[in-house]
């Protein structure tokens, strides 16, 4: 099984007609270059009338009031200049989206980096393109691969071309941005993935939209040892460290490494996927604070985060009364015998299993393995919808390639047999088989990441 990249940045919009080209203006073969119009009408949407900017705020809505509150009627210029407006930042969007699209299809990095140059030239803010464009179509390719469209060695080569025109992307408008307003000192903030998380793009776009925002930032990348990152906290003293997991198995490493953060005096803010789509793991292993995507990361940095008492370090079964039946604890460290238990198990139960070649018995281990990882963590946090999301999810993937979901039904029934004696394992087990029966048997196409 394989996972997928989720950024959660929003969904593409909706395609809008092409825009037209200015008069006079070849367009290239297949793609229209952007228009002087297109620029006009970025520049408006950002200003509301002739020699006035007015402030906007980072959904792009405009501020027409004055700084005493009154709302400024006069002279705000051409309204179909404005309407216009309106409709070309959308279709802009749009286009964007769809030439990105198919230049990641294509596997044409070059295609996919002019088109995101032409757009930072014409004047398109970057944390729009960041997150109006490159997450939304980063979404997609998760999207395609769940749906059997495109093989994992494609999703991999869009991701890759992804994160090199971010970090190409970084410097031209680094240079274009203007300096943080307010008189306000930007944090110094590290952005890190946890141990043994290998998902590093939805990182990398909060790392990039958190300096377009005027904070110094600090990227470690993927799979960053938890201590290895506390040493490099002590040599650098930050403000904040924005810690990133996107696999919910990654949960009780995300665990140790908020502890280990606070005890050095410094907040963590969390983020990623394997948090859930409400931030309830995030509350739940003491983060000081969570965000949904890179926008509200940033705001949440902009209201600022109270440091952690040096004396904050605590052990897990504080935060996590649960875990003192050690049930987490057995089947985490008994993994290895219990995948090999439940294969032995399946081959009495299933004879055509004996003829597997050794490739296909190291597939089935894996795809056990991976059960066990989700049941694991589904154990530490206490939360069942944690594996009966992740089993909806398997069982999506396995139905857009024509393998019904049920197969996952005799793995599960053998693992109840081993786990006989862990309650709460055998209350995840079964809620997990009713989740499979109770599926809705019509065709689906997945989104990425885990249900929760």
């Amino acid at each position: 099984m394989t996972d997928i990249h989720d950024a959660r940045f929003g969904a593409a919009g909706t395609a809008e007609a092409a825009l037209a080209v200015e008069a006079g203006g070849a367009a290239e073969a297949g793609r229209a270059p952007v228009s002087g119009k297109v620029v006009e009408a970025l520049e408006t949407d950002r200003a509301g009338r002739t020699g006035c900017t007015v402030p906007t705020d980072h959904t792009g809505r405009t501020d027409s009031t004055d700084h005493t509150g009154r709302t400024d009627s006069t002279d705000h210029g051409d309204p179909a200049g404005e309407a216009a407006a309106e409709e070309t930042r959308p279709a802009l969007l749009s286009r964007a989206r769809d030439e990105l699209w198919r230049a990641v299809d294509e596997r044409d990095e070059l295609a996919a980096a002019r088109g995101v140059f032409e757009l930072l030239d014409s004047g398109l803010d970057a944390e729009d393109i960041l997150l109006e464009v490159i997450a939304p179509v980063q979404h997609k390719v998760g999207v395609e691969w769940a749906a059997g469209r495109i093989t994992v060695a494609q999703e991999h080569a869009a991701t890759a071309i992804h994160d090199r025109i971010i970090a190409a992307m970084a410097h031209r408008a680094t240079a274009k941005a203007p300096a943080p307003d307010h008189g306000k000192r930007g944090m110094t903030v590290v952005v890190a993935c946890v141990e043994g998380e290998w998902h590093a793009l939805p990182a990398r776009i909060l790392a990039e939209t958190l300096r377009l925002r005027g904070h110094t930032v600090d990227f470690l990348g993927a799979q960053v040892p938890t201590p290895h990152l506390i040493a490099h906290l002590h040599r650098t003293a930050p403000d904040v460290v924005a810690l990133s997991c996107s696999l919910p198995t990654r949960l009780p490493t995300a665990h140790a490494a908020i502890t280990a953060i606070q005890a050095t005096g410094v907040p963590v803010l969390a983020g990623g996927a394997a948090f859930a789509p409400d931030g309830r793991y995030a509350r739940l292993l003491g983060a000081d604070a969570w965000a949904a995507e890179a926008r509200e990361a940033a705001d949440v940095l902009g209201r600022g985060l109270p440091r952690p008492h040096l004396d904050s370090a605590r052990l897990a079964v504080e935060d996590l009364p649960h875990l003192s039946d050690q049930e987490y604890t057995m089947v985490s460290r008994g993994k290895r015998q219990l995948v090999k238990n439940t294969l032995a198990g399946l081959e009495q139960r299933l004879p055509a299993m004996r003829s597997y070649s050794e490739a296909e018995r190291e597939r089935t281990a894996e795809d056990v393995a991976h059960i066990v990882d989700f049941l694991a963590a589904a154990l530490y946090t206490d939360d069942a919808r944690l594996f009966t999301g992740f089993l909806e999810w398997t069982g999506d993937i396995l139905e857009a390639r024509r393998v019904p979901a049920l197969v996952l039904l005799p793995g599960l029934e053998r693992l109840q047999e081993e786990l006989k004696d862990f309650p709460r394992a055998l209350g995840c087990l079964a809620q997990g088989v009713a989740a499979l029966h109770g599926r809705n048997r019509r065709p689906t196409i997945p989104g990425p990441g885990t249900a929760a």
